[in-house]
C-alpha cells in the first residue's frame, strides 16, 4: 500500500462513513436472500451502541469499516467489515480486524463470533476470516434458522 492506513473510531454521522455502510447494506442486500440480510444500517448500528471503527489512507476517504457488539458473557460480534471495492486487496480488512481484536482483549472478551453468507458472494469473506484464526462454529442468536447464515468464532 502507498499511503499509511490509520484505524481509528468513526462517526457514525460522517457522511463519508454513511456512504460507505450505504455500500455495505447494498452489498448484503444483493448478495443475500430475502429475509437473510443481517448487515445492520445505521440506524441500528447508532441503536444498539456499538463500538465502530474507520479505516483511512493519508486522511483521505474511508476506505473500510467494521463494528464490535459486546455480547456479553465474555463474547463479541463482529459487525459491518466492509472495505471499499477499490480498496481491496491492499491490508484494510486485516488493519480493522487486528485493531477490533486489540480492544476486544483489552476489554477481557475471550470469543469473537460473526456471521456471513454461505455462498459464493461471501467466499472472499469466509476466506479472509479464516486466514485471521476464525473457524466454523454453530449458528448463534439471530442467525439459528437461517439456512443461508454461515457463523465462525475465533477464541482469542
Amino acid at each position: 500500500m502507498n499511503a499509511r492506513i490509520s484505524i481509528s473510531y468513526g462517526d457514525l454521522d460522517d457522511p463519508d462513513i454513511q456512504d460507505l455502510l450505504a455500500a455495505h447494506l447494498a452489498f448484503a442486500s444483493e448478495s443475500s436472500p430475502a429475509g437473510s440480510g443481517h448487515a445492520l444500517d445505521l440506524a441500528a448500528l447508532k441503536r444498539q451502541g456499538l463500538t465502530f471503527w474507520a479505516a483511512r489512507a493519508g486522511g483521505a476517504d474511508t476506505l473500510g469499516c467494521v463494528a464490535l457488539k459486546d455480547l456479553g458473557g465474555g463474547v463479541g460480534e463482529v459487525k459491518s467489515l466492509h472495505v471499499r471495492a477499490a480498496a481491496r486487496g491492499r491490508g484494510i480488512a486485516r488493519a480493522l480486524m487486528a485493531a477490533l481484536e486489540a480492544e476486544t482483549r483489552a476489554r477481557g472478551i475471550k470469543t469473537l463470533k460473526l456471521e456471513t453468507g454461505s455462498n459464493d458472494a461471501f467466499a472472499p469473506s469466509r476466506a479472509l476470516y479464516t486466514r485471521l484464526g476464525f473457524r466454523a462454529c454453530a449458528k448463534f442468536g439471530d442467525y439459528v434458522s437461517d439456512d443461508f447464515s454461515f457463523c465462525m468464532e475465533k477464541r482469542l
